[in-house]
This record gives structure tokens, C-alpha cells and sequence, in this order.
């Protein structure tokens, strides 16, 4: 994994983007707020997308699987090569595989995910010489606006659940 201290102003800039993609997640579909950004290699807007996997009952439709579903028809290839994935939350296991098989070059990632993530803090699959392709990664930034986003949702869901 990459230091997050070798971001960039766009890094920071296409997170904010993904960013408000995970508050729309949450405020128009109740979904899981997570939102996704790919952006090509000269730095322009190929995809984006957030949580649907509840809206369109696929349980596929995470925010990156759906950005990268848009990419992909933007540039007319399955592979997004030279791209670069931003999204709030570290992926799991079914996107990072996804992304490997996509050959993104990064993927730039929010709040660490000590559960399920497969960027370094459970698996690391992005990272695995067993693949053919590697992609680089950078964790952790603006962990501090998506990481409390993602606890007051939850929070929040479990105050519905126990009120009735």
C-alpha cells in the first residue's frame, strides 16, 4: 500500500467527488452510503456510481462494480486500463477481483474496512503476486469524512431496527 501522503490535489478532489456520490447513495436509496469515481488516464470523469445492490436487488451493485460497469462502457472496453478508482470505502474481495480482472492501474480508497476489506486491512488481494496484475494502492484518505459517514448509517440503522 501507498502512503496516503503521496496523494494529489486531484486525488483529494475525485474523493470529494465519491464522497458526495455516497451521500446521494444514502439519501436517495437508503443504501449503504458508498460512492466510486473512475477516472482515465489523462485525469477526465469515464464512470461513477454508488450502492444499488438493495435498490436493484443485485447483490453485485457495490458502488465500484458500478462506477467500473460505466467506465467500461465509456471507453467501449472491459479493460480499464490506466484508470484510477476512487471510492470511499476499501474494497471487498468481489471488487478488488474485479478491478484486477479490469487491470485499473489504483484505486484510492477512504475508510479502512476491518471486516471485510481486501486492500491490505483483511485481505490483500490487489496486492497478490498470484495475480496477473497488481494495483496500486492508497488507503486512507479523507478517511475522516467517509469512516464517521459510514458509523452514523449504521448507527442510525440500528436505532430504526430497535424502535421498530
Amino acid at each position: 500500500m501507498t502512503d496516503p501522503d503521496s496523494t494529489t490535489t486531484s486525488d483529494h478532489a475525485w474523493m470529494r467527488h465519491a464522497l458526495a456520490l455516497a451521500e446521494r447513495a444514502q439519501r436517495e436509496d437508503d443504501e449503504i452510503p458508498v460512492g466510486a469515481v473512475v477516472v482515465d488516464v489523462d485525469d477526465n470523469l469515464v464512470g461513477e456510481g454508488w450502492n444499488r445492490n438493495i435498490a436493484e436487488c443485485d447483490p453485485s451493485a457495490h458502488a465500484e462494480i458500478v462506477a467500473m460497469r460505466r467506465a467500461g462502457q465509456a471507453l467501449g472496453n472491459h479493460r480499464l486500463v490506466g484508470c484510477t478508482l476512487y471510492v470511499t470505502l476499501e474494497p471487498c474481495a468481489m471488487c478488488a477481483m474485479a478491478m484486477v480482472h479490469a487491470r485499473v492501474a489504483r484505486v484510492v480508497f477512504g475508510a479502512f474496512d476491518p471486516k471485510t476489506g481486501a486492500a491490505g486491512s483483511v485481505f490483500d488481494l490487489l496486492a497478490d503476486p498470484r495475480h496477473n496484475h497488481r494495483v496500486e494502492v492508497i488507503g486512507g484518505v479523507l478517511a475522516e469524512v467517509s469512516g464517521p459517514m459510514l458509523t452514523a448509517y449504521f448507527r442510525a440503522r440500528r436505532g430504526k431496527g430497535a424502535s421498530g
